[in-house]
């Protein structure tokens, strides 16, 4: 599962200014990704305002992805939710002839327990040959994925083969790094931790901040994994300063504006999200710019 190692990149969906999915934008962020060196693409996961397309809207841009990117990286494409059976029924309704993995975040709302975490995912990996990677984030879905839990799934499904961990909770990463099964990865869901994630012995991250400054977390990312850690503490300091304005008003509407002031694309979200406000755009725009004048393109 090498081919998950490293930086995966959370893609964001560009729209225009009535709203419709930006395909030019979507070809020039794909292109930008590649040639900033992320190892795999992540297509409609939550910073994709997932939520807000339909399945056709989803496919489409799954469609725009795979023919820009040619077979170069791994595609990794989110379909989760809090119906089991309704997230079966999409991994047969889509075309995933061109994806590499599925991303499939743990139930939301409805709170199962542990016992339900299992029988969920378990249901999911007995319905499909793609590989799955796991998606752990309690502040989004209000219930986390225990550490025995993970281990449970990974050791008694071949194709359960990673986990997005976004907990927080490091002592709970550890954990699952110290007992996984051998090529079982553990890949970073907050970029802010992800320095000292893969130093505790992960295996990449699973980014937002890299849709805009892929260069840098790439370099991070890399000297990380080759044990150059004076060298991957460095990028890391270099673009943290940015990284708590880009969440302080929600995701994407953050790294959106990075992109903006890029050129890639434009600024617009689907309600119930808004654009960030004009004092922290400002704030964003002048770290970024500091980002790439530190490590430019």
């Amino acid at each position: 599962m090498n081919k998950f190692r490293g930086l995966g990149v959370a893609m964001v969906t560009p729209f225009d200014i009535q709203g419709n999915i930006d395909f030019n934008a979507l070809d020039k962020l794909t292109e930008f990704l590649i040639s900033g060196g992320v190892d795999y693409l992540v297509v409609q996961g939550t910073t994709g305002e997932s939520p807000t397309l339909n399945q056709e809207e989803k496919q489409a841009t799954l469609n725009k992805v795979a023919e820009v990117n040619k077979g170069r990286l791994p595609i990794v494409f989110g379909i989760g939710g809090n119906n089991t059976q309704a997230i079966i029924n999409d991994l047969k309704s889509y075309d995933l002839s061109k994806v590499d993995a599925i991303l499939s975040a743990s139930p939301y709302y409805n709170k199962p327990t542990q016992d339900g975490i299992i029988a969920h995912y378990s249901a999911i990996a007995k319905s499909t040959d793609k590989d799955i990677i796991l998606y752990n984030v309690p502040g989004r879905t209000a219930s986390n994925i225990s550490a025995d839990t993970t281990l449970t799934l990974a050791e008694n499904h071949k194709n359960i083969i990673a986990v997005k961990e976004a907990s927080g909770d490091m002592e709970q990463i550890m954990e699952i790094i110290q007992h996984k099964p051998e090529g079982f990865l553990v890949i970073s869901g907050d970029d802010a931790l992800t320095m000292p994630f893969i130093a505790a012995g992960g295996d990449g991250v699973i980014s937002v901040v890299g849709n805009a400054f892929p260069h840098v977390f790439k370099a991070m990312v890399a000297a990380g994994l080759n044990n150059e850690i004076p060298t991957s503490r460095k990028h890391h300091y270099t673009v943290l300063p940015i990284i708590s304005s880009l969440f302080a008003e929600g995701n994407p509407g953050g790294i959106k504006e990075s992109l903006a002031d890029l050129g890639i694309m434009e600024n617009h979200m689907r309600l119930p999200l808004v654009n960030v406000s004009a004092e922290l755009k400002n704030k964003i725009i002048a770290l970024g710019r500091n980002i790439n004048k530190a490590f430019p393109y």
